[in-house]
């Protein structure tokens, strides 16, 4: 593993073939995520306030805030760009506050939150098999966008309020709750959304 910086810019030089997973393993906020078809690197980031310790192995590139204080949450920031040609995993371990993600044009096999989330934004790609959003504990403000025609399911272990799947609302519900958008059981290309804890204001939709 390579250690490709502290500083408040990082960027790989890694061959843009195969697998990656990007992982956070102890939290991040505010994070950017957005999608460079021109980029000859697998990922560049830039950061602002504390700067994480940025790591790359041959299949991961991590970015650690080991000191990450929920204090702390609204003086860091990080704006990382992912190259399409790899196929892409997101593990974050410790939670996540703020994320906004354009993900359309890439291939992405999983995205992996442990901890919690709030005030999430993901615009999601065409999937190839299913792919699951999995998110561990509770979240709050959560918006997942994808193509009209690409069916969902979405899980939630504890309750939920102001739920909503392709324009179907739900106003308070008690857990475990299972909801599904038409041609769910018998597409091969789709998404599953499952929640660990209670969630509020959910919506999955078309882009």
């Amino acid at each position: 593993m390579k250690n490709i910086g502290s500083a408040q810019s990082a960027e790989s030089a890694r061959p843009t073939t195969g697998h990656s997973v990007l992982r956070f393993p102890h939290g991040v906020a505010n994070l950017t995520l957005r999608v460079d078809e021109s980029m000859t690197a697998v990922h560049r980031a830039d950061f602002s306030g504390p700067a994480p310790l940025v790591t790359e192995g041959a299949d991961q590139i991590t970015i650690d805030y080991p000191r990450f204080n929920p204090l702390t949450w609204g003086r860091t920031a990080a704006a990382v760009t992912i190259n399409p040609r790899v196929n892409w995993a997101i593990e974050i371990e410790g939670g996540v506050a703020h994320w906004d993600g354009d993900l359309t044009s890439v291939e992405l096999s999983r995205v992996e939150v442990r901890g919690g989330g709030s005030h999430i934004r993901l615009r999601l790609p065409r999937p190839s098999g299913t792919v699951r959003l999995r998110i561990s504990g509770g979240v709050k403000d959560l918006h997942l966008l994808r193509t009209s025609s690409v069916p969902a399911r979405i899980q939630i272990a504890g309750g939920a309020s102001k739920l909503a799947l392709d324009g179907q609302g739900f106003g308070a519900v008690g857990g475990p709750i299972g909801l599904e958008s038409d041609g769910y059981s018998s597409s091969a290309d789709r998404y599953l959304v499952d929640i660990g804890g209670g969630a509020s204001q959910v919506t999955i939709g078309p882009a």
